[in-house]
């Protein structure tokens, strides 16, 4: 069986889980989410892999690479990362990470980028899927009302990132 390394990383918006798979990050995400159990799975099937708690040296990078943005010291993550998903979510991931540091963008916003207007709700999900946060930025995204919508780590933890990067 393959080997995900993780890590469990305490830091000012909570406890997180830090994974990497063949020297790619896969998992950035936080540690009591309430998708904790989904995301877990679909990232173990995905790469027919079990989570072995070990540290490495991408895994050490990134606790750097994270304390550096949340101290608003760094604006772009420069971690390769491996994205586990349906060609969908990567398809939304992948704009999520074109919306830039201090930006935000609607969910509507993403269904048009991905020539989807009708797939909102699909972005949404998509969205709430990602297991790479802070480098694939799923805070930046709003409700076209202006309201926070939804966020993995909660609304506070959500608000506190927008802040920083305001």
């Amino acid at each position: 069986m393959n080997a995900i390394h993780i890590q469990y990383y305490k830091t000012s918006i909570g406890d997180l889980i830090l994974g990497c798979f063949q020297d790619r990050l896969c998992m950035l995400d936080f540690r009591y989410r309430k998708m904790r159990n989904t995301v877990d799975k679909r990232i173990k099937q995905g790469l027919n892999a079990d989570f072995i708690e070990q540290d490495h040296g991408i895994l050490q990078k990134t606790r750097q690479r994270i304390d550096e943005y949340l101290s608003a010291q760094r604006k772009q993550f420069d971690i390769p990362i491996l994205m586990v998903g349906s060609d969908f979510q990567k398809q939304v991931w992948q704009q999520l990470m074109r919306v830039s540091y201090g930006q935000t963008a609607s969910y509507s916003d993403l269904a048009k980028r991905i020539n989807n207007e009708k797939a909102v709700r699909a972005v949404a999900s998509a969205n709430g899927a990602n297991s790479i946060a802070l480098i694939i930025p799923c805070h930046r995204i709003i409700e076209s009302n202006g309201g926070l919508g939804g966020y993995g780590g909660g609304l506070s933890v959500k608000k506190r990132l927008l802040k920083i990067e305001a």
